[in-house]
Formats: C-alpha cells, structure tokens, sequence
C-alpha cells in the first residue's frame, strides 16, 4: 500500500519537482515572500503535470486516449482534493494551498480544460478560437498568483489577464517551428488565408514577405494587448509589482525580439539572451 506523505514533505516534494522544471512560471523566485513560495510550488506542481499528461511524448506512442484519461484522472484528484482526501503529494500540498488562500476550484479546472484542449484541438480558426484558450491556459496562472498576494479586485484580475494573455501570444509566434513539429498551429487560419500563408510554408520552415506580414500584424495585435495591462504593476506593492513588472518585461522583449529578426519565426527561434534577462531584472527593480 502506498505510503501518504505528510504535508509538509508534500511541500518538499512540489518544491523538488518545480526546480526541476524551472521555466517562465516564476517558481520559488527571490521575489516571492518565502512564506508563500511552498504555495507557488504546489500550483506549479498540479499545473507541470498536467501539462506533462497533454504535451510530453510526442516522439513515443502516448495515445490521445491515453493522455485525456491521465488528464480526467487529475481532475477527479482535483475535485477530491477540495473534498478533503488527497494522496498524491501535489495534492496533499495543493490541498493546504486552496484552503489558506481561499482559491476557486474554477481556475484550477480552467487550466485542465486548455491541457485537454491541446490533446485533441491542433488549429484555431480565427483569433477568438485563440483567445478562449489564452483565458484558460494563461490567464488562471495570473490571478492565481494575484490570490497568493491576497488581490481580489477583479479590475487587476483583467489587467493580470491581459498581461497572461500577451505573454501566450508571444510564446506562440515565437514558438511556430516548434508547434507545427507537433502538428499544432496557434496561428489563426483565416488570418493565415488572408495573408497567403500555407500550412506546408510552415512545415518546411519556407520564410516569405507573406509570412513576416502576417507575424507583423499579430506581434502588433499583441503589443496592444500587452498595453491593457502595463499599468498593473504600479498597482500592487512590495516584491509583487517586480515580479509583475519583470513578467510584462520579459514578454515584450520576445516581441521585440521576433521584431528585431525580420518576423521570421519559422527559421530559428528568437530567444532572449542572458545579457537581456540582466538588463530587464536590473529594469524590474528600478523602474517605479
């Protein structure tokens, strides 16, 4: 019979599993009160395997069954959890995180519906297809950490969700040659027909004054979107607004990025480099 953790080695556990798979989500940053960092360790925990259940594998034999009964088993252990019985570790430990912060089931749940969504829903046919999964992928993340600060106003929930969802964007159009390898394209259809951009241009990586256009147009699109939430920041207090201020940053260095190599996505990756994480930390902590 499987040993249940306590709850503090659950902790422990998500904490382990977060600094494994450290990426944009800003796990156990300096700029988080330690106090509250076990609870950004237990979302991002309940968050990275469900994320591993929808999109790891793809070079193996993973069915789609497979990964939605994964993803509805999560889910049941979800529910279960804010029932009170847990004994998976990410939900010993997310258990006490929803119970203290006061946090809905509803964006837990909004998440699990994007993970499933990218199972079996691979092309969007226009942009807002695009951004009814921007809402559930992205967007939960922000408020919840909103939540962890004790920020209810949904005013600063909408500007967190522009910012959520600018930074989707930008993770999108820079990852195209990745995506379509996993024969995903975020990019909208009917905006690709307009612009003249064929599916196959993106499987083989074939950069044209077409495509940069249509790159152009939605970095634009996203840059105005970004805007909405550029004054959040300035809205919160203490470590929070840094994190905040260094996550709007950090998104619109991308687009700068893609802008700075011609719009052209489907040839190399733009990345930002360590000299620009260094600029927009020393950025972040003095801009006011």
């Amino acid at each position: 019979m499987r040993n249940i953790l306590s709850v503090d080695a659950s902790f422990r556990y998500c904490e382990q599993l977060a600094r494994e798979h450290y990426e944009n989500f800003p796990v156990g940053s300096v700029l988080i009160p330690r106090r509250s960092r076990k609870h950004v360790y237990s979302i991002y925990a309940f968050a990275r395997t469900a994320d591993d259940f929808a999109d790891e594998g793809y070079d193996g034999d993973i069915t789609v069954a497979t990964r939605l009964a994964r993803l509805d088993e999560w889910q049941k252990k979800l529910e279960d959890s804010y029932r009170g019985v847990a004994d998976d570790p990410v939900f010993i430990a997310l258990s006490e995180t929803v119970k203290e912060l006061r946090l809905p089931l509803k964006l837990f749940e909004d998440l699990l519906s994007a993970f499933k969504q990218d199972v079996t829903k691979t092309r969007y046919r226009d942009f807002d297809e695009v951004l009814d999964y921007c809402s559930r992928s992205a967007n939960p993340v922000g408020r919840l950490i909103l939540l962890l600060f004790d920020y209810r106003d949904e005013k600063l929930h909408r500007m967190s969700d522009d910012v959520c969802t600018g930074l989707q964007l930008a993770n999108f159009w820079q990852d195209v040659s990745i995506d379509i390898r996993k024969d995903r394209i975020y990019l909208p259809s009917d905006e690709m027909a307009h612009y003249g951009v064929t599916e196959d241009d993106l499987r083989s990586g074939r950069f044209t004054g077409r495509y940069a256009s249509l790159m152009k147009y939605q970095i634009e699109r996203t840059h105005e979107i970004f805007n909405r939430g550029r004054m959040l920041p300035g809205l919160v207090g203490g470590r929070l607004a840094v994190e905040l201020r260094l996550t709007w940053l950090g998104g619109m260095r991308i687009l700068e990025r893609i802008e700075e190599q011609g719009y052209d996505t489907l040839r190399s990756k733009p990345m930002i480099t360590f000299l620009d994480k260094i600029r927009l930390i020393v950025q972040s902590l003095l801009t006011r």
